[in-house]
């Protein structure tokens, strides 16, 4: 989806050389206190949201934020266009990323910041959009923490559809240490599936339900799904993961789920029980999520996570297996802002 007029886009190298240029060169605030182009004002954090967000919600941040950039039917405003883009964005909304990386590159009406633009420039490439890809290959690779437009939101809050039993995390469980949830399975598991599942699935020191919204979420019980990226089957498992834990035949029924659970708890193991953290990584990687500390922000994989959360009640936590993997070193700083936010 084009986000600027194809002339404005031709010319971004150029804008982005003198814009590095005029970084080196910029005044401060005059003694009458005109602003320049290192005077301007920069927008405030986005604020914490109530209860889960939903995309039309994005959708709208994004097109008043434009209004306000524009002056289409209201008066402009960079700042406030730029705080709803970066309230948007936080959500994975790449044409909000862009358009903020832009503002913020450009000095269009606020404070320049090409350190943060990369990371939004980032953000936007990695969702797949050309021309926030052709952008970054001019500015190169971010560096340092991704900016607070970046960050995981406000826990996407799921409310159980009733009190969970406490859970044990963090711990070394044994199968018979798990604890007993009450398994809701989806309407349309086939009850083949489920058995099996319900079998192996402490075997591998798994709930079942997470397992079966897992596969619900991934292929919808399709033992024959195929990804664009050539994820396969039940578990919408890559080749390269399923070699990863030593699954040959990844399109056969069994061996992809038990390379699924495999992945699982390994990755329940790495984020230590944190549910978010494995689904948003079942799903972008855990390299991305140890990238932006969280949740990437990624459209996908936002709702991903809600989805998933949402299949077994709103659980934040689940028992792991420790002695499987050391836990992410990431860690230490995820857990500040997640504790942050709530």
């Amino acid at each position: 989806m084009p986000v600027r007029p194809r002339s404005t886009l031709a010319a971004a190298g150029l804008v982005l050389a003198l814009g590095f240029a005029l970084a080196a060169h910029a005044e401060l605030p005059s003694a009458d206190g005109t602003l320049t182009l290192d005077g301007l004002p920069r927008p405030a954090a986005p604020p914490r949201e109530v209860g889960p967000v939903v995309p039309a919600q994005v959708v709208g941040w994004r097109t008043e934020a434009k209004a306000y950039e524009y002056g289409d039917g209201v008066p402009a405003d960079p700042v406030h266009a730029a705080e709803l883009y970066c309230r948007a964005a936080r959500y994975g909304d790449a044409e909000s990323q862009y358009s903020l990386a832009w503002m913020m590159t450009n000095s269009r009406g606020i404070e320049r910041n090409e350190a943060a633009a990369a990371h939004l420039f980032a953000a936007a490439a990695e969702q797949g959009m050309p021309q926030a890809q052709n952008i970054l290959r001019h500015m190169g690779a971010p560096v340092g923490p991704p900016p607070a437009c970046l960050r995981q939101p406000d826990e996407d809050r799921v409310t159980a559809a009733a009190p969970a039993p406490a859970v044990q995390a963090r711990t070394h469980l044994t199968a018979a240490q798990q604890p007993a949830w009450p398994t809701v399975v989806p309407a349309n598991a086939p009850p083949t599936i489920v058995r099996f599942v319900n079998l192996y699935a402490p075997e591998y020191k798994l709930d079942p339900q997470l397992v079966l919204t897992f596969m619900q979420v991934e292929s919808n019980f399709n033992a024959w799904a195929v990804s664009p990226k050539n994820a396969q089957g039940l578990m919408q498992v890559l080749p390269e993961t399923a070699a990863r834990f030593g699954v040959r035949d990844v399109k056969d029924p069994v061996q992809n789920i038990r390379a699924g659970m495999a992945y699982l708890r390994w990755l329940m193991a790495y984020f230590q029980g944190d549910i978010a953290l494995v689904a948003a990584a079942y799903n972008a990687g855990e390299r991305a999520v140890e990238k932006y500390l969280g949740v990437p922000p990624y459209a996908e994989t936002r709702l991903y996570v809600l989805r998933i959360r949402a299949g077994i009640g709103g659980r934040r936590e689940a028992p792991y297996d420790a002695s499987v993997t050391p836990p992410s070193q990431m860690l230490a700083l995820i857990r500040p802002l997640k504790l942050s936010q709530r």
